[in-house]
């Protein structure tokens, strides 16, 4: 039996990714639909680096879970940017609180590429 999804707010107005979403503040995008954006990091860490959020708030990986529909958005999202730039291989990582590596309090996806690329905490 699955839980009921707690209600959360769709939008929140001081979050960046959020405000990213809603066009007010401009990103490089890579991928839109109804239901995810991807966008490439302006600090990147390896030579592809594109994030992908749900368009609704979620604060974390642990919230965008309670949401199946909305996590299966995403790694949909995730495969989007994968087919778009013809990534032969990629890592995906998603960091939930500030001692992963959290900075955005928006529940998103990084997808990097090139290089030979390893994701590590801290890099």
């Amino acid at each position: 039996m699955t839980q009921p999804v707690p209600s959360r707010p769709h939008f929140d107005p001081d979050c960046p990714f959020c405000r990213i979403a809603a066009g007010e503040i401009p990103a490089d995008v890579v991928y839109s639909d109804e239901q995810v954006l991807a966008f490439r990091d302006i600090a990147p860490k390896a030579p592809v680096h594109v994030l992908v959020i749900p368009r609704p708030h979620f604060a974390d990986v642990r919230e965008l879970g309670a949401d199946p529909e909305s996590a299966a958005a995403v790694l949909a999202g995730v495969r989007a940017v994968a087919e778009a730039l013809a990534l032969p291989y990629f890592t995906t990582v998603f960091n939930t609180g500030a001692a992963s590596g959290q900075t955005v309090l928006h529940a998103h996806a990084h997808v990097l590429s090139g290089n030979g690329v390893m994701w590590a905490h801290g890099q």
